[in-house]
């Protein structure tokens, strides 16, 4: 088995979606939204350095969905090696980098690395936020997603365990080439409830 096996579902519990592979879905990623409420990205392993997110499906940033799953992935590493975890996520806001606020605010926030890995299915302030593996991320869309589209932005969401909703992460795609770059990222970091383990009123 692959290090990403994408599963893509929809909210209504209809799983016939099309072809399974993220760069062969592209064009449908495309279309009509409400074709597509929610779709879920499983990895056997997260990436660990900018060779290993490069050599994974959907790295090809074609899929804004699926950059958006490995920008989870990558962010996962950064409580472990902060550098290695900034080059993937560069990688993955190409022509912007992560400026050195932002890397201040990440910082801060990954002291806690309970965050991130709330964005994984199955990971709850209950179980001090431990995944369900494989590791799964569930990347949906609303209403308003592609308010901006025409103007080349999407506007996708991951669901926290620890959070009452989905936080907004927006992306950007470079019309020359056709790949999608994250581009506003930081409510993925913010706050959550912490975990039940830590809290000295559960």
């Amino acid at each position: 088995m692959s290090l990403f096996d994408i599963i893509k579902n929809a909210v209504t519990g209809n799983t016939n979606q099309g072809p399974s592979s993220p760069a062969g879905n592209a064009a449908n990623t495309m279309g009509n939204a409400a074709a597509h409420p929610s779709r879920s990205f499983s990895f056997q392993a997260l990436p660990k350095n900018v060779g290993e997110l490069r050599a994974m499906p959907g790295a090809d940033l074609k899929d804004p969905h699926a950059v958006l799953a490995l920008f989870v992935a990558a962010l996962a590493e950064y409580p472990n090696n902060k550098q290695a975890a900034i080059e993937m996520i560069n990688y993955l806001k190409g022509p912007e980098p992560i400026a050195n606020r932002d890397i201040q605010l990440f910082d801060d926030h990954m002291s806690k690395p309970y965050i991130v890995r709330s964005y994984f299915v199955g990971a709850r302030p209950e179980n001090d936020y431990t995944a369900t593996m494989p590791y799964t991320v569930v990347v949906s869309e609303n209403p308003y997603s592609r308010d901006q589209f025409n103007q080349g932005y999407l506007t996708l969401y991951v669901q926290s365990g620890g959070a009452d909703s989905p936080r907004p992460v927006q992306l950007r795609t470079k019309k020359s080439t056709g790949e999608w770059f994250i581009w506003t990222q930081n409510s993925v970091i913010m706050d959550i409830r912490i975990p039940v383990s830590q809290d000295k009123w559960a």
